[in-house]
């Protein structure tokens, strides 16, 4: 069944959910909502603990308003972006259409507290929740005439960053060492590797043989992707240790807070997390518990820009690291890095795959981005992109 097909009633609805909402300047009512999926080819297929990819998949939604404004909002998935698409298109849409897009926190409470509350308040339901509130602030900053960073305050000084498109755990040992070698011959001095062998064991010798390779003068962090137990994680600690590993991500199952706590307070080194924690108040409870020290709060996971402040000015207050994870590639973050009050540098995470899906592409230069300067978030996709890489039979579009 098609959006436009499901949403017959959509107009009906309106007068009841939103014909109250104060609309503001009628130019920025929603008009229209149209969502769609882009699967775009990696370079070389890569894999970590948990899953091997031959591309990554960016969902859309593009909310459009009176004005003729277009405010883009986005994700990415390993699969099923359908499921995105559907609860935007079929159960958040009657809610949008006729509101204002100005009003950005009570569209994330009204479409919150919807009753697909029930289905859900981690996953699909709020990664499209992110979706629509990430084009509700791209809409916000083209208004102003600015970039997402400049309206939110933002340092516009360039953000120091680290490379993840590297160190994958389907790479031979000794091609893991020149993956490696060849992003510090290209300036990067900050690199990550994948952890998570089936064999402990493994992982240690990998490691050792990176730390060996680059020296003591690279920054070295490692990503479990929640294949240990707190056991295995236990074990293999002491040797990241010796490797000087400037952090372990996702040691343990994402769900697994007093696990983590432990960890913490039994290691010298950061517990990373948060790429699997989908809520201000989940980051609370982990953030109280003293249960990691680098806070991945990721824009796409949690519900947009709205909540990714919330959390980031918090962990900040605690003088926690924040490094968010880019499920977004880094266009959204590299906006958000850098607009919080915090002593700790802001530090983005590098993944350059999708970049030839967007109009405007991040800049990148010897492990420094530098802000971008267009209004807006930086998520307009290239229509020569769409055209290459949308995949067929994925959202639809709805309009008053």
């Amino acid at each position: 069944m098609t959006i436009e097909s499901s949403l017959g009633s959509a107009r009906g609805v309106l007068s009841a959910d939103t014909g109250d909402l104060n609309r503001g300047d009628d130019g920025a009512v929603i008009v229209s909502i149209e969502t769609y999926a882009l699967a775009v080819p990696l370079a070389k297929p890569i894999a970590d603990s948990t899953a091997a990819m031959s591309h990554w998949t960016v969902p859309v939604v593009e909310i459009r308003t009176a004005d003729g404004r277009v405010g883009t909002g986005i994700s990415g998935v390993h699969c099923a972006p359908e499921l995105l698409a559907d609860v935007i298109g079929k159960y958040y849409s009657p809610s949008l259409l006729g509101s204002s897009s100005e009003d950005i926190l009570g569209t994330w409470k009204r479409l919150y507290w919807l009753p697909t509350h029930w289905m859900g308040r981690a996953g699909v339901m709020h990664m499209a929740l992110a979706m629509v509130d990430i084009a509700l602030w791209d809409l916000a900053a083209q208004r102003a005439g600015a970039p997402l960073w400049q309206l939110l305050g933002g340092t516009s000084s360039d953000i120091e960053a680290y490379n993840t498109d590297g160190g994958w755990l389907n790479f031979s040992e000794a091609e893991l060492t020149r993956d490696l070698l060849s992003l510090i011959d290209n300036g990067w001095q900050r690199v990550k590797i994948k952890v998570g062998k089936a064999d402990w064991r493994e992982d240690v010798r990998r490691v050792s043989a990176v730390r060996a390779a680059i020296g003591d003068d690279v920054t070295l962090m490692c990503d479990a992707n929640q294949r240990w137990d707190l056991a295995t994680a236990s074990r293999i600690l002491p040797f990241l240790e010796e490797a000087r590993m400037d952090w372990v991500e996702e040691p343990l199952h994402a769900d697994d807070l007093g696990g983590h706590a432990k960890l913490q307070r039994s290691t010298v080194l950061d517990i990373a997390a948060g790429e699997s924690i989908y809520s201000y108040q989940q980051f609370t409870s982990f953030i109280e518990a003293d249960a990691f020290r680098v806070v991945q709060v990721d824009a796409t996971r949690v519900g947009g820009v709205t909540e990714w402040l919330q959390v980031a000015a918090h962990a900040a207050a605690k003088g926690l690291r924040i490094a968010p994870h880019a499920g977004d590639m880094m266009q959204v973050h590299q906006h958000l890095v850098g607009t919080v009050l915090s002593e700790v540098p802001p530090l983005i995470e590098y993944i350059p795959w999708t970049q030839d899906a967007f109009l405007e592409r991040s800049v990148v230069s010897e492990g420094y981005l530098t802000r971008p300067q267009l209004p807006g978030a930086s998520t307009a996709i290239d229509p020569v992109a769409r055209s290459r890489w949308q995949i067929a039979g994925v959202g639809g579009t709805v309009s008053l």
